[in-house]
């Protein structure tokens, strides 16, 4: 495979409050706090925080088919995606099992895309390969850098000022361009005030700057992960395994919905898969909300079992202390474990957040047909 440029450490970490993120975790190289993690998070929720996660790998498609082709290769309908939106997406093995996830907003003839910071490599050479006649050019498009702006403040005339915008984009996905080059899109999570800033990584630590100065907080990405976490939203590779179909991970949806799996699209790699579950059957697995036992001594890890009475009934993913809900985690467990069941996970207790638990108590539109069928 041909190699790539990755972003490995951020510049901002060289700001005197800023404190690493550990090293072997996904967000190695960014800042995983300012000093106050707890009041960080506090900020991006009733304030306003400017979170650096510039590592994130960018690619940028150009060339007047770069939808249609994608559309064809991916799991979301974006086809026809305006100028100025955005969507998440996916792409799958033969299997329907989760090997990207992705953010794409079509912005003046170029398709950005952003996913995480190890994958990229692997999702450029795989969008490389698939061109084949079409009329679309990805290409390594690092010279953009993410930061997140979230809370309800992010629309304050000061930090609009700092941005040279008179206003936010107003619903989810949408995108308008900045100034002094790139974007700014909004997104439905991790907070319902979620801001995506895609702007010259040469300008990254002025753009920072400015935030701060307008009165933004800085925080680390504990902040954003603990709401990401609260809002029970997935990172790929980390509250996801190999095994993973889009259903398990609540990535079922058209953008209308924030997923990242139309239902009503052509064919695609892995669709048999997540058409199979949606008509005829149910997700072995899916994503929940745990509470974990804050007076253990010491925490799990991603990737730990999730344990009932011996027996392993899921994964642990995303493991972080919450700035109100104490120590939470994501983990996928056996759809058929009652919320209230007695959970261990490393040295803790852990218990299913009910609310977390999705709805499928529904009959599939193809399980009904098989039964009218069958006469009952």
């Amino acid at each position: 495979m041909a190699e790539f440029p990755i972003v490995t450490e951020s510049p901002l970490l060289a700001l005197p409050d800023a404190v690493a993120a550990p090293t072997g975790t996904p967000d190695a190289g960014l800042p995983w706090h300012h000093g106050d993690p707890l009041g960080e998070q506090r900020a991006a929720t009733l304030g306003v925080a400017v979170i650096d996660r510039s590592t994130r790998f960018v690619i940028a498609i150009s060339g007047e088919e770069r939808l249609s082709w994608l559309h064809t290769i991916s799991s979301q309908h974006v086809a026809a995606l305006p100028d100025g939106t955005s969507a998440e997406n996916l792409s799958l093995d033969t299997n329907g099992r989760i090997e990207h996830h992705f953010v794409q907003t079509d912005l003046d003839g170029v398709t950005w895309i952003d996913t995480e910071p190890g994958r990229g490599p692997d999702l450029l050479a795989f969008l490389t390969k698939m061109v084949f006649w079409a009329k679309a050019e990805p290409r390594d498009g690092n010279e953009l850098a993410v930061l997140s702006l979230l809370g309800p403040q992010s629309g304050d005339p000061r930090v609009l000022a700092a941005l040279g915008l008179e206003a936010l984009p107003d619903r989810p996905y949408a995108a308008v361009p900045l100034p002094g080059g790139g974007f700014v899109r909004r997104m439905p999570w991790p907070t319902d005030h979620s801001y995506d800033l895609l702007v010259p990584r040469e300008r990254l630590v002025e753009v920072f700057g400015a935030l701060t100065a307008a009165g933004a907080r800085a925080a680390g990405t504990w902040a954003f992960e603990a709401l990401r976490v609260e809002a029970v939203r997935p990172r790929i590779g980390l509250d996801t395994d190999e095994r993973t179909i889009p259903h398990e991970a609540r990535w079922v949806g058209a953008p209308d919905r924030f997923g990242a799996v139309h239902l009503d699209k052509g064919c695609y790699r892995g669709q048999e898969t997540v058409a199979r579950v949606e008509n005829l059957g149910k997700p072995p697995r899916h994503l929940v909300l745990l509470h974990l036992d804050g007076s253990a001594d010491g925490r799990p890890e991603p990737g730990d079992p999730v344990t009932a009475d011996g027996r392993t009934v899921g994964r642990l993913g995303t493991v972080v202390d919450h700035h109100e809900l104490g120590p939470i985690a994501l983990a996928l467990v056996k759809r058929t474990v009652p919320a209230g069941t007695a959970l261990v996970a490393g040295p803790c207790a852990a218990a299913i957040d009910a609310d977390s638990v999705p709805d499928d108590t529904g009959v599939q539109a193809g399980r009904l047909a098989v039964e009218r069928l069958r006469g009952r």
